[in-house]
């Protein structure tokens, strides 16, 4: 059984305090022993990546996936009602050398699968989070393939990995989440922690707040938000077509 969400919310606001109070040379070291790529132009992005520095199993609090849980998110894509479900499955796959977690990633229209997504994300020994390929399919409403459009996978045709978030976001420092040329070019950094958000899943204090930005499509900017301890709690566009989405529910 989970805890109640004023329990959640609690052990959130706890956890972010003891982050704010420890100091920074435990942030420094980490950083020391695992560099993490400079933004810099895509056609000199080539992150330096160690196999044994990596594990599929992804528990950076800011993104929690532990094996078998599932996130349930529902929000509109314009006008339309849409509901997101994604679930850390049991399954790895070795992509570019790095053994990494496959988490299935579901959207739903009037009950019909309509995008289907694996991620394929790790974890470096210092907790930051790594992007290394997507197998991405969207659907007709005869569950038709129309598009695999910004499918990638590190090592692969000039296809960099890319971090993800940090175990320790960086306020202002731009991150590119997934690198090959014309087809995947999605980047982030992290604006804030400290919003405070109501969602149907619970409300939430000292809440990490990003920006993500695709160069394909340089009229979208999105705001997604993370609570510690429990992951992403919402996720909105701010600029381009609307869209929102919010985390009603974690199945373990």
């Amino acid at each position: 059984m989970r805890p109640t969400r004023p329990l959640l919310a609690a052990a959130s606001l706890a956890a972010a305090s003891l982050i704010g109070a420890s100091g920074g040379t435990a942030h420094a070291t980490a950083s020391h022993k695992c560099p993490l790529p400079k933004f810099g132009p895509g056609s000199h992005y080539h992150p330096t990546i160690h196999p044994k520095n990596f594990s599929p199993n992804i528990t950076n609090p800011w993104y929690p996936l532990p094996v078998g849980t599932t996130y349930i998110y529902r929000g509109v894509d314009g006008k339309t009602k849409i509901v997101d479900i994604v679930a850390a499955s049991h399954r790895t796959k070795k992509i570019d050398g790095v053994v990494t977690r496959a988490v299935n990633d579901r959207v739903l229209i009037h009950g019909r699968v309509r995008e289907r997504t694996v991620d394929f994300y790790t974890q470096d020994r210092c907790g930051n989070i790594w992007y290394f390929g997507e197998r991405t399919a969207e659907l007709n409403r005869h569950g038709k393939v129309t598009s695999t459009s910004g499918t990638f996978r590190a090592g692969v045709h000039g296809a960099q990995p890319g971090v993800y978030i940090q175990a320790h976001p960086t306020i202002g420092r731009k991150f590119r989440q997934e690198w090959k040329p014309g087809q995947a070019e999605d980047s982030y950094k992290a604006l804030s922690k400290h919003a405070s958000l109501t969602v149907p899943y619970g409300s939430y204090q000292h809440v990490l707040r990003t920006k993500e930005t695709d160069s394909l499509e340089p009229g979208v900017v999105d705001n997604k938000f993370y609570a510690y301890g429990i992951g992403s709690i919402e996720e909105v566009t701010v600029k381009g077509p609307t869209e929102r989405l919010k985390l009603v529910d974690v199945l373990h």
